[in-house]
């Protein structure tokens, strides 16, 4: 029972942490925490729409701590079945979040539109 009980908390600690610090970054604040966009050089970082790549982590972080949810309500009800899903739900939050960003340019910012283009 007390290996069941530490499980628990150490779940329930890192749902509460992925809450907090989703709910930090849907403020379109806490860029220094993704990697690989914090050790960009400034000519690189320009190129990107830093608040909303980190309002975009935001919702990914708390959906994964919905998903830990289960893994926290199968540990508690002893229904191995949750977990599962958990897990099925984390990892394909995981996967789509990873083809969202890496496709499509989303996170780059817009041309500033001066009318440059269209004069010519």
């Amino acid at each position: 029972m007390g290996e069941m009980k530490s499980g628990t908390l150490i779940i329930g600690g890192g749902v509460l942490l992925l809450v907090l610090l989703g709910l930090y970054m849907l403020q379109g604040k806490g860029t220094f925490l993704i990697a690989g966009y914090n050790t960009m050089p400034k000519e690189e970082k320009a190129k990107y729409d830093g608040p909303a790549m980190a309002r975009f982590i935001g919702k990914l972080l708390i959906a994964l701590a919905f998903s830990m949810l289960f893994w926290l309500a199968g540990a508690l009800l002893e229904k191995s079945w949750m977990f599962y899903i958990g897990v099925a739900l984390f990892l394909g939050f995981t996967g789509a979040a990873l083809i969202y960003m890496n496709t499509g340019g989303r996170f780059l910012k817009q041309p500033s539109g001066d009318g440059h283009e269209k004069n010519k």
